[in-house]
């Protein structure tokens, strides 16, 4: 692993990387949940549009002359391998609690990347060093309005979603 003259943002993006490393999984298993559905769609995509994003992610630590730790990186790999069984709902169905669970923690992991463009932006604006991730101001402020309309796109199959898996009288 290489230290730079920034370890804690080098420490921070790592775990980013990791977290959307896991997120892609997730999401993946999560459009199998929902396979059959007119959400799937919707989730498949989105997995696509998070597994783009951890690649710029990637590119940009590796712009930035940071090169993630072997170690973080097997345990990204193998919790990305766990949630590919999808812990949360490995039932894998779409009437039960481990569904609503499953949505909220799609709803987490974008809150999430959420919180990272906006502290790259409030970096690009006081830190000329983090010009160096080769990000633009307005890369991140498309990244950031994309994971704020994921946002909204998973909780609206949440909302959506809800009455049958808690309301429905068997």
């Amino acid at each position: 692993m290489t230290h730079g003259k920034y370890p804690d943002l080098e420490a921070y993006l790592d775990m980013h990387l990791m977290g959307a490393t896991n997120g892609v999984r997730l999401f993946e298993a999560a459009a199998r949940s929902w396979s059959g559905t007119r959400h799937q769609e919707v989730i498949t995509r989105l997995a696509q549009d998070i597994d783009d994003e951890r690649a710029a992610l990637r590119r940009a630590i590796e712009q930035f002359g940071h090169r993630p730790g072997r170690v973080k990186m097997f345990v990204a790999h193998s919790m990305a391998r766990l949630a590919a069984v999808n812990p949360v709902n490995p039932l894998r169905r779409k009437g039960n609690a481990g569904a609503q669970l499953e949505l909220e923690t799609l709803l987490s992991l974008l809150r999430g990347k959420e919180a990272l463009w906006e502290t790259l932006i409030s970096l690009l604006h006081s830190a000329p060093a983090a010009d160096r991730l080769g990000f633009t101001e307005e890369e991140l402020l498309r990244l950031l309005t994309a994971a704020r309309q994921q946002q909204a796109e998973i909780a609206d199959i949440m909302k959506e979603s809800a009455p049958d898996r808690f309301l429905r009288v068997d």
